[in-house]
């Protein structure tokens, strides 16, 4: 379970690191106090609101994980499962697959959900 931990929170980061990544082209101003705003390409937009979205469920699969080490529940496949539905969200994210990124997020809440009830 430490394993997916980490997993979870190098996926994070590379999700807040990739808009940037992407939107090298803006990279003065990027390095300035970014007043104003920069024009970007839609693949990096989407890229930070998929970053921006995992910042939302992150907390609640952390604690649960944590929860289910201390209370030595087994939650591996389920917090697996949620990990692998974030990476896929994300890239069906970044390249627009609508329907897709949408199942993929529901997935993830009921692995969150399912968590939660093996921990009662």
């Amino acid at each position: 379970m430490i394993t997916l931990i980490l997993l979870a929170l190098l996926l994070t980061l590379l999700q807040l690191m990739t808009p940037t990544l992407l939107n090298s082209k803006n990279l003065d101003f990027l390095l300035s106090n970014r007043e104003g705003s920069a024009e970007e390409e839609p693949i990096v937009g989407r890229t930070r609101r998929a970053g921006n979205n995992i910042l939302e469920s992150l907390p609640a699969f952390l604690a649960l994980a944590i929860l289910s080490v201390m209370l030595e529940v087994e939650n591996y496949n389920l917090a697996m499962f949620w990990l692998g539905s974030r990476v896929l969200y994300y890239f069906s994210y970044m390249f627009g697959v609508l329907y897709l990124r949408t199942i993929l997020w529901f997935v993830s809440i009921i692995c969150l959900v399912m968590m939660a009830i093996s921990l009662i």
